[in-house]
């Protein structure tokens, strides 16, 4: 009797910790999302009455929601403000679905995220200023929406960034110095755009660049000679702006290039220590090289 006691509390418990449920504000919050994002037409819904855990895209540790990657299942709507109540989240991917709105303020409380994905949606208004609260961000990716205003200043202070993607879109005004600051950015995309101005001198200081794209916008000036020191580029696409100076890129360090693409047939570089096998200068974005 003690054995078999003993061995029908073990699955009781067994089963408490497989189903084990999350908070109640948090499953409200993601009730929300469901409803505000018309659930009952995703590619692969949920199903309300199964516990959290089973919900498709929803990663649950320790009780509580720290993933949700719904990418390319069809939402639809705006994120509500509830997504403000998730606070153990650690990667929101909500890319490839027909998203509209503006981006809830709330979200820039998340402050464990690390990877915010919202490319390819149809969402609009201004990046919050609050964004650069999310110092564990590693990833954030927003391109092919339609954003505007001026790229917030603030996004100098996600130290920890690797990606940050914000092309085609509809920022305007100067590119943010403090991008300078972004110490472990290895992608930075920026392409079409109707950014002004010139590149700022702080951004030859990302040393742990690989990619590099500002083609399509209004930037003028000089290329900074403080480029000069970004030995990790790979891809480099400047074209269709304004520049008046290249000059700088002939002292550029790095041994290859992937991409190189400017708009200026006429103009003659010498580069040092550079394998022109890989290189291809061209006003053309976003193509496959060739070996």
């Amino acid at each position: 009797m003690k054995k078999l006691y003993f061995l029908s509390f073990s699955l009781l418990f067994l089963t408490t910790i497989c189903f084990a449920e999350v908070s109640k504000k948090e499953k409200k919050a993601l009730i929300d999302l469901y409803e505000t994002t018309n659930g009952n037409h995703w590619v692969k819904k949920w199903d309300l009455n199964a516990p959290v855990s089973q919900w498709h895209g929803v990663t649950v540790e320790n009780d509580q929601v720290v993933e949700i990657n719904l990418f390319h299942n069809n939402l639809m709507g705006s994120i509500s403000s509830q997504i403000g109540n998730l606070q153990n989240l650690k990667v929101l991917n909500l890319a490839f679905n027909s998203l509209t709105g503006a981006l809830p303020v709330e979200i820039t409380t998340l402050s464990n995220l690390k990877v915010l994905k919202l490319e390819m949606n149809r969402l609009n208004g201004q990046l919050p200023e609050g964004i650069g609260s999310l110092l564990q961000l590693e990833e954030l990716s927003a391109f092919n929406n339609f954003f505007t205003g001026e790229i917030p200043a603030t996004v100098g202070n996600l130290t920890g960034l690797k990606v940050l993607n914000l092309s085609s879109n509809e920022f305007y005004g100067d590119i943010p110095s403090s991008l300078g600051a972004l110490s472990q950015l290895e992608t930075l995309g920026l392409f079409e755009n109707r950014l002004e101005g010139a590149i700022p001198r702080d951004m030859g200081k990302l040393s742990k660049l690989k990619e590099l794209v500002l083609a399509n916008n209004r930037l003028i000036g000089e290329i900074p000679n403080e480029f000069a020191d970004l030995a990790s580029l790979e891809v480099f696409q400047i074209q269709n702006n304004n520049f008046s100076s290249f000059k700088a890129l002939e002292f550029l360090e790095t041994k290859e290039y992937l991409v190189f693409d400017y708009d200026k047939e006429d103009r003659k570089l010498e580069f040092k220590d550079l394998n022109f096998s890989k290189t291809r200068m061209a006003d053309t974005k976003f193509e496959d090289i060739e070996e």
